[in-house]
């Protein structure tokens, strides 16, 4: 059997695929940010305040190691490493895209639920029914 094989059987779920690849607390954040535009390491930490630089760095080679970012190395000094999604990696944009609207609806509706004294979480905005941000 190949290693190909062997993994296959540990998935009953095609979801369970897709979320062992992007889920968990950060990788989903990574990506958004990634897909919107090449980052660097610190830029990530600034964008993630919340994410420890192990945490992060252990995420981003997992993501790497899935074929979902690439990392490229610049030869200067100081050394510069950036990362952007691969081809593979953009097919997941429309899933992020829709999980930042969700989760600015979910948000709207908890804090409509929970009354004026709720306070909004920073960058959030409301999605129209369109799916635009208003």
């Amino acid at each position: 059997m190949t290693a190909e094989t062997d993994a296959a059987p540990r998935y009953k779920c095609s979801v369970e695929v897709t979320l062992d690849v992007i889920g968990g607390k950060w990788k989903g954040v990574i990506l958004f940010h990634v897909l919107k535009s090449t980052k660097r390491f610190g830029e990530l930490r600034r964008l993630m305040p919340g994410v420890t630089q192990g945490m992060l760095t252990t995420q981003l080679r997992e993501l790497e190691r899935d074929g979902v970012i690439h990392r490229e190395i610049f030869r200067e000094i100081p050394p510069r490493v950036e990362y952007s999604p691969t081809e593979f990696g953009e097919s997941l944009r429309p899933i992020v895209m829709l999980m930042r609207d969700w989760g600015r609806n979910y948000v709207d509706h908890v804090l409509t639920k929970r009354g004026p004294s709720a306070k909004k979480s920073p960058g959030i905005r409301p999605v129209a029914k369109s799916g635009r941000a208003v």
